[in-house]
């Protein structure tokens, strides 16, 4: 497979002088279509692929003769067998359907490293700077949909437009089987008479707020005062406009892009609620180290620290504090989740949970430690982390944490201890 790594592209990024060219493609009623291949004496039948239940639930996938009959994917299998009675039902195989996806992404990448999944059965691929080996962005197109079949005797529909918005709504226009673009200089046409209910991203309910507001097609949603829009919906106001305009300006992401973290944070269930502060505050102490661990390995430091706490009738209550700076030290973190703590604290009440997270996170700032002092600690950080990354987590670790309440723990200790890992 051929992935383009460490690529971290922005949302914000506007596209420049050329005309992008994006793929989305969407396998044809994936889950039936698999399992007629798998048993070809279901081919030409209408099929439902439901559930474990053959009784009750929802349609997961009807294949194209069933649709003839009026059946759509997640409609309530009771209904649906009114209007197809004799369709064969077939048992969801996730494991099957997982399998050739992986596959026939994993094909994708090798036509571009810009491959982004969007489900299990659709995926986009950015061909701007790799397409003209092909000569077209249709024959490339046409390639993948050969390969596809040939391999796993599968069809699927594929839009090409100059953006993500419009290559899915191309992939729709000549489903099942199908191959359209979407070129720019016949966006406006494309769109005008198309149904607002059609763009990704306008459900049911959002329509019905834009039918109300006189809006039907795209071309009216295009038209439309930014201003009403933006008063009625905030800012999605502003992202409905530029739909309706045939507008998007965000990135096919590859496959290994990982969007920055907005906190770091782990919890811990007791395994008895207990009111006994001691303990309690090893357990923040532990849950600190844990996530300044995690803070470290990523190279993120926080600056707001959470504290969760849940008593034992289940009733949860946190509480968040801004250091003012950044850190990434357990200490730290602890010293703070405890004030937190006595902040929410019912020293009558067990506790059953307890977590601390960290937010407001930036790229570490390690390398901008000018004082010996810092220097001295942040070596020792780097040096309890390499031991504690050689040799299991908490080999190394303040002496305070001791959890002889708890056995799970006090079992980890003692398998520590016992082999002289210490």
């Amino acid at each position: 497979m051929i992935i383009r790594k460490g690529l971290q592209p922005t949302l914000l990024e506007k596209p420049g002088d050329q005309e992008r060219i994006v793929l989305h493609f969407d396998l044809d009623a994936f889950f039936a279509q698999v399992e007629e291949v798998a048993d070809p004496t279901l081919r030409g039948k209408p099929v439902f692929v439901v559930g474990h239940s053959m009784t009750s639930g929802v349609v997961l996938t009807a294949n194209y003769e069933a649709r003839r009959y009026g059946v759509k994917t997640g409609m309530p299998l009771r209904e649906a067998k009114k209007l197809c009675s004799f369709a064969c039902l077939v048992p969801a195989d996730s494991a099957k359907y997982s399998d050739t996806s992986e596959q026939i992404f994993a094909h994708l990448a090798t036509y571009s490293p810009l491959v982004e999944i969007f489900s299990i059965d659709e995926a986009f691929l950015d061909i701007t700077d790799t397409y003209l080996p092909w000569g077209t962005p249709e024959a490339l197109a046409l390639a993948i949909k050969r390969w596809v079949f040939e391999n796993f005797r599968l069809t699927l529909s594929i839009g090409i437009a100059p953006n993500k918005l419009l290559a899915k709504l191309a992939s729709e226009w000549k489903k099942p089987d199908g191959l359209f673009r979407i070129r720019s200089e016949r966006i406006s046409e494309a769109l005008e008479s198309l149904p607002v209910e059609k763009f990704c991203g306008i459900g049911p309910r959002l329509a019905i707020h834009l039918h109300q507001m006189g809006i039907f097609t795209a071309g009216e949603l295009g038209r439309f005062s930014e201003s009403i829009l933006h008063k009625r919906f905030g800012i999605m106001g502003s992202v409905l406009k530029r739909m309706g305009q045939g507008i998007d300006h965000s990135p096919v992401l590859p496959m290994d892009y990982e969007p920055e973290p907005k906190s770091m944070g782990h919890s811990y269930t007791l395994t008895r609620p207990t009111r006994d502060r001691e303990s309690l505050f090893r357990y923040l102490l532990w849950l600190s180290e844990k996530v300044a661990r995690r803070l470290r390995r990523r190279r993120y430091e926080g600056r707001v620290v959470h504290t969760v706490i849940r008593f034992s009738h289940f009733e949860t209550v946190s509480k968040q504090h801004d250091f003012g700076f950044c850190t990434d030290h357990g200490g730290t973190l602890f010293q703070c989740a405890k004030r937190i703590f006595a902040r929410i604290d019912r020293p009558r009440e067990p506790i059953r949970l307890l977590g601390v997270s960290v937010s407001d996170l930036r790229p570490s700032g390690r390398e901008g430690w000018l004082f010996e002092e810092g220097l001295r600690e942040r070596r020792l950080l780097e040096a309890l982390d390499a031991i504690n990354d050689k040799y299991g987590e908490f080999t190394l670790r303040p002496a305070f944490l001791a959890f002889p309440d708890d056995q799970k723990i006090a079992s980890r200790a003692l398998q520590l201890f016992g082999s002289g890992r210490h």
